[in-house]
């Protein structure tokens, strides 16, 4: 009943598109809805390629139905799609359906290969390396399975770049107190939004493939592009361009998700993982544990099937699809640019810029005074900074403690999905309350 100094909360902490206004995509929910409900096949208020996909889906379920089980990899035709897919994207490097697996999201799929590769107590218990900062999925996944997170930091003078030298030391340090076996890496960044170039990919591999770790790579973000020069290149891609050596016994498990690109659609949660090398036996495992969990939600499945498989030239539906996804990423990518440029014009804010994904990751100064302060109130002082934040201006954004930072540096995480003009309005907000807040505590 406290009357506040704002008329709403913008939430503001967590990539979820449509809840900010984003509209979905009409060709994926008219197949979703046709393949929900088949009495809309008869419909002319429908496009025919639209029913193609939604005829050619639900011949693939169960009694012709997405109430049915699928079997626990998923639906053999979409995984064949997303196959095909990772075909097309990679400029031919051969993709196996069998190697597909449809998950809950990608947090189930790397949650599941997580649990594959723990194992061992003491000093020989799995060490899993990740970066900092990281999305937390990755912390509590470690934890909940009781592995040993290794942490690794980006470079925040250099792009949030990721140096080799910095996995070595990360790597030889955690020998001492853990085994560790595998390397997440989370492409285009998240919370930091960077897009790793070809070089790095390269080097990355090369020292996966030196020490034995299997990889992670977390590629949600891979339609989130925007900066000038940058580029997306799968682990994948490059893996098998860098030769037999690489390409046969390097493990790689890759991720995508229908909630990110230009879906958006969190709440399906639509997923895959692609996972290459696994040894015969281990693979019997993984899909034993999948087994465990019956199958990933049919409707998700349906969704994913959409991004792998849309509308193509000459088809009904082409240019509305393509129309549509473009406006969704040039609007992020406008929204990006945006956001970087607000908060390096606002002193005691720093923000690298904002190559790909859906978040900015900007440092702040906090002065000393409101550092006692936070100490006081037994609070972090980035969790400081957020709360009064909200309090004062009904912003919702993420303390950088929640994702892990260098010792001695304060940032906080929010999302850019917000329409245009309200991103304005949220960036001036951010703007005059931090020059109050110095003013304060300086």
């Amino acid at each position: 009943g406290i009357k506040k100094p704002f008329t709403e909360v913008i939430k503001a902490n967590i990539g979820d598109a449509h809840a900010m206004g984003q509209r979905p995509i009409t060709f994926l929910r008219q197949v979703v809805a046709l393949c929900t409900y088949p009495n809309l096949l008869d419909s002319p208020s429908f496009p025919e390629d639209a029913k193609k996909r939604a005829r050619r889906i639900l011949q693939g379920c169960g009694g012709n139905s997405l109430g049915s089980y699928s079997a626990s990899q998923g639906i053999n035709c979409i995984r064949e799609d997303v196959a095909s897919y990772i075909e097309r994207r990679d400029g031919g490097v051969p993709a196996d359906p069998d190697n597909i697996y449809l998950t809950t999201g990608a947090s189930d799929g790397i949650a599941t290969i997580l649990k594959i590769l723990v194992s061992g107590g003491g000093k020989s218990r799995t060490g899993v390396m990740i970066p900092i900062p990281q999305y937390p999925l990755y912390s509590a996944a470690i934890s909940e399975l009781d592995a040993i997170q290794v942490n690794y930091y980006l470079d925040e003078e250099n792009c949030w770049a990721l140096d080799v030298n910095e996995l070595r030391r990360s790597l030889n340090e955690a020998k001492a107190y853990c085994n560790p076996k595998v390397l997440c890496i989370i492409n285009p960044g998240n919370p930091t939004g960077q897009v790793q170039n070809r070089k790095c990919i390269e080097d990355v591999i090369h020292f996966a493939w030196e020490e034995k770790l299997f990889l992670l790579a977390d590629e949600v973000y891979q339609d989130n592009v925007y900066s000038e020069g940058c580029q997306f290149h799968s682990f994948k891609k490059i893996l098998y361009e860098m030769g037999p050596e690489y390409s046969n016994n390097v493990e790689l498990a890759s991720f995508h998700s229908t909630s990110k690109g230009y879906m958006g659609e969190c709440g399906y949660r639509g997923g895959y993982m692609e996972v290459i090398n696994l040894h015969p036996e281990i693979k019997g495992q993984l899909v034993k544990l999948l087994s465990v969990r019956l199958c990933p939600p049919v409707s998700g499945q349906a969704a994913m099937d959409i991004v792998v498989n849309p509308p193509i030239p000459g088809e009904e539906s082409y240019s509305q699809f393509i129309k549509e996804k473009e406006s969704v990423l040039n609007n992020l990518a406008k929204k990006a640019k945006l956001t970087e440029d607000m908060f390096n014009k606002v002193p005691g804010i720093h923000c690298n810029p904002l190559q790909g994904a859906m978040y900015a990751f900007p440092r702040i100064f906090i002065p000393s005074k409101a550092i006692e302060e936070a100490k006081a109130h037994k609070m972090a002082p980035d969790m400081f900074y957020c709360m009064k934040l909200l309090e004062e201006t009904g912003i919702c954004v993420v303390p950088g403690s929640g994702f892990g930072q260098r010792e001695g540096s304060y940032h906080f995480r929010m999302t850019i999905l917000p329409p245009v003009e309200k991103l304005k309005i949220l960036l001036e907000k951010v703007k005059d309350f931090h020059i109050k807040f110095l003013e304060k505590y300086a």
